[in-house]
């Protein structure tokens, strides 16, 4: 009885190996220079590159994508871990599952309808925009205009920090003051903290949290054109 049961046991963990060995794990990919594309419904690990931008097309499932100096793009239906680069934009179609966060410091980030992110975007340089789409955090940014458009819902606050002067963009000119829009049927649940001034216009269906440092003018139609 005792031999039976041994064998039984090696047999399960054989079986189970065996198993093991025949499971495909997605595959990482790292790059130093060069562009990375995760091809349409494929699975894949991190896509990692310095120099190039990362495509992750219809349908494709990632770990994180981290580059440098290049821009992000995720095509529709795609799902994929956090997103991240230093110089260069962040770009979501429809219906993409971000299980993580989106940053950037110079460029804009664009989240389009359908989708969601369950962390918060953070950016320095470069506007902000959500179409009909879902955050699970905070917008933190120094320098960028926002726009939570029709139906978004934003699930953290935003937050507009005083700019150093290491963040300061070049410019021959005085800079005019970020902008912030919520529109027609968006949501943001928590604080809008502004630590500089700001241009803040919500609509007048929209809900926002309680606003520090800036006075909300409410509009409908359209926002208000700049002066």
């Amino acid at each position: 009885m005792q031999r039976l049961s041994l064998a039984l046991v090696l047999a399960v963990v054989l079986v189970g190996n065996a198993q093991a060995a025949n499971e495909v794990h997605p595959e990482d990919i790292d790059k130093v220079n060069g562009a990375i594309t995760a091809s349409a419904g494929q699975a894949y690990g991190d896509l990692e590159t310095v120099n190039g931008g990362i495509r992750i097309e219809a349908g494709a499932r990632t770990e994180n994508a981290e580059t440098i100096n290049g821009s992000i793009k995720v095509a529709e239906r795609a799902q994929t871990g956090d997103l991240s680069t230093v110089n260069g934009g962040i770009r979501l179609g429809r219906e993409v599952q971000v299980d993580g966060s989106l940053e950037t410091v110079n460029g804009d980030v664009f989240v389009d309808q359908g989708s969601r992110v369950s962390g918060g975007i953070s950016t320095v340089n470069g506007a902000i925009g959500l179409v009909g789409a879902e955050l699970g955090k905070d917008i933190e940014t120094v320098n960028s205009d926002i726009t939570v458009g029709v139906g978004s819902h934003v699930r953290g606050g935003i937050r507009i920090e005083k700019p150093t002067r290491s963040w300061l963009p070049i410019s021959m000119g005085k800079r005019r003051p970020p902008r912030v829009t919520i529109g027609p049927d968006a949501v943001v649940d928590g604080p809008l903290v502004f630590e500089r001034e700001v241009r803040l216009y919500v609509h007048d269906s929209a809900r926002i949290g309680p606003v520090t440092g800036a006075t909300a003018q409410r509009y409908q139609g359209e926002p208000p054109q700049e002066e």
